[in-house]
């Protein structure tokens, strides 16, 4: 007859409880840091930082998981697990986050107390050994405010001043100085990571919030006008070889064929995707035709309206001065909008014309080799 020793028993009951135990806080340990990264990228600024923070959560936990939102279905996405940590990353348009992303955070679904990190790339620049920083605007603070209203519990709100990439604006920055700005952001993005999985909050963008609230106007204005504008800015020139490069990558297929020639829609981000990565450099931004439906809608068709109906006065009689001016701001850039969609498919198709087509060209800074493609740097 075999005899079992109490004392053995308990002893096999406290090891049993103790691997039960190890389990259930490798377990918590495991959804608590897992990390699910939605980005927006067009030039690929966005993309390398999401990699950056997704390389040092790897270290702890391999349960990181990657989605761009232009790849989504429908761009919806489940309930987020409990005890999961969110991260949005995406540039900054216009002083906000590119509709896409904006939408896509209004859209997400509500948290379960989930942390979330929320990241923009901005207009990082260098003048001698002095980097100078961009400005975020609503970009964090209106995303944080509405995941805020859905139940998350936000712990990192941090921008990256990687190299300004808007090509229709301004040259692209040299690839030396890129380079310095490129290892400068990826030693603070990495510093910022590991904060994070040690539990310790990082609210760096609140430093900035004086100077990103006195240019909201800028971002509501780019919001409901400002994208159009850029969007209509840009055509293929004669050096197109059709290659469908730019109509292929679109990250939000905003580019399609008219006329045989490449025609950008609404929808377009003004990401500056495409622009940069045409290998014949044959896609510009209309600098010149812009200018001159500037000048007709002003010079021409606001005279007239101002002058001749006097609208401004006519306000002034029923609301103050102050509101008379803003009514007519507003609707001076309605006008220009509504002619600027019609001058664009006009250009468009006067492209066809060489004459034409050579006038939009060299009337374009973008042509000319000072003003440089910007290239990101592959990791």
């Amino acid at each position: 007859m075999l005899f079992y020793c109490p004392y053995c028993f308990i002893v096999d009951v406290n090891k049993y409880l103790s691997i039960f135990a190890l389990v259930l806080i490798i377990r918590k340990m495991n959804v608590e840091n897992k990390l699910h990264i939605y980005y927006f990228s067009g030039t690929g600024n966005a993309k390398n930082v999401c990699h950056w923070i997704a390389d040092e959560y790897k270290k702890v936990n391999n349960k990181i998981q990657i989605s761009a939102i232009s790849k989504l279905d429908n761009r919806k996405v489940s309930k987020p697990e409990k005890g999961s940590t969110i991260g949005f990353i995406g540039p900054t348009h216009g002083f906000n986050f590119p509709p896409i992303l904006f939408h896509f955070i209004l859209r997400f679904p509500r948290g379960r107390g989930n942390k979330v990190i929320i990241v923009n790339t901005r207009a990082g620049l260098k003048m001698g050994k002095l980097f100078i920083p961009g400005l975020s605007g609503l970009a964090q603070y209106f995303s944080a405010l509405i995941l805020l209203i859905k139940g998350y519990k936000v712990v990192g709100m941090r921008p990256v001043d990687l190299p300004s990439n808007w090509i229709s604006l301004h040259p692209g920055v040299k690839p030396k100085v890129a380079d310095s700005i490129y290892n400068r952001c990826e030693i603070r993005v990495r510093k910022f990571a590991n904060k994070l999985i040690n539990n310790k909050a990082d609210y760096r963008a609140l430093l900035d919030i004086i100077q990103d609230l006195l240019i909201t106007p800028i971002s509501v204005g780019y919001y409901f006008f400002g994208r159009f504008i850029l969007a209509k800015s840009f055509f293929a020139s004669s050096s197109c070889t059709k290659c469908g490069l730019c109509v292929n990558q679109c990250p939000i297929n905003a580019i399609k064929w008219l006329n045989k020639r490449p025609f950008w829609k609404y929808t377009c981000e003004s990401c500056m995707q495409c622009i940069n990565i045409c290998p014949e450099r044959a896609i510009e931004t209309a600098h010149g035709f812009i200018f001159l439906v500037l000048f007709i809608v002003d010079s021409i068709i606001l005279y007239y309206l101002y002058q001749n109906i006097n609208i401004l006065n006519f306000l002034e009689q029923y609301i103050s001065t102050l509101g008379a001016r803003g009514i007519q701001t507003l609707v001076s850039t309605i006008i220009f909008f509504v002619f600027l969609l019609i001058f664009y498919r006009l250009l468009h198709l006067l492209l066809r014309f060489k004459f034409i087509e050579r006038i939009a060209v060299y009337t374009s800074l973008t042509k000319y080799r000072f003003w440089r493609r910007y290239k990101i740097r592959k990791i």
